[in-house]
């Protein structure tokens, strides 16, 4: 199948499932202009958004590992730090330390979706930002991110404490 085509379909579809979501409803009027919104979506960003490999997440493993990671694993992780968030807001002597670390990613995600995954993962858990995500001249991931309250200064122990365990299920994601 050509390449720009397989773009557009996987784009369209995954648009088409997120409209379906946001909207919850099977009104035909909704299903209709659905089709036509995530049809115009495609169209225009299908050829940015997928490079290779279009129909990779439709692999029914994957979808599952993807449901589980966003309901469950990302939830708790998002929840920990809303919780964390609070305890630092909330804290009489509001002491924190703001710094930027760069954290080790895995060797295990190659793909540019999948250290876009982490790196938009991390963003969204709250007091964190990831600022970039690249590879060393040995192909070593890693991560620059700006972090509110910088409990430890070593690498390791910081990046597990930032990326949890959401960048091991975006590797069993995004092999």
């Amino acid at each position: 199948m050509n390449k720009k085509i397989s773009a557009w379909i996987s784009t369209f579809v995954f648009c088409y499932l997120f409209w379906m979501l946001l909207v919850w409803s099977a009104e035909p009027r909704e299903l209709v202009l659905g089709v036509l919104v995530s049809a115009g979506a495609a169209l225009f960003a299908g050829r940015f958004l997928i490079h290779s490999r279009a129909f990779y997440l439709f692999h029914p493993v994957r979808l599952i590992l993807l449901a589980v990671y966003v309901g469950v694993i990302f939830l708790w992780e998002v929840i920990k730090a809303n919780i964390a968030m609070v305890k630092l807001v909330f804290s009489p002597k509001l002491s924190y330390r703001a710094g930027i670390i760069r954290i080790p990613g895995s060797d295990d995600i190659r793909s540019e979706y999948g250290l876009a995954m982490v790196s938009n993962s991390i963003t969204l858990t709250p007091g964190t930002i990831t600022l970039n995500a690249a590879a060393d001249e040995e192909g070593h991931n890693y991560y620059y991110v700006h972090w509110i309250d910088v409990e430890t200064t070593d690498r390791n122990r910081a990046g597990e404490m930032i990326k949890g365990r959401m960048e091991r299920w975006i590797g069993r994601i995004w092999k």
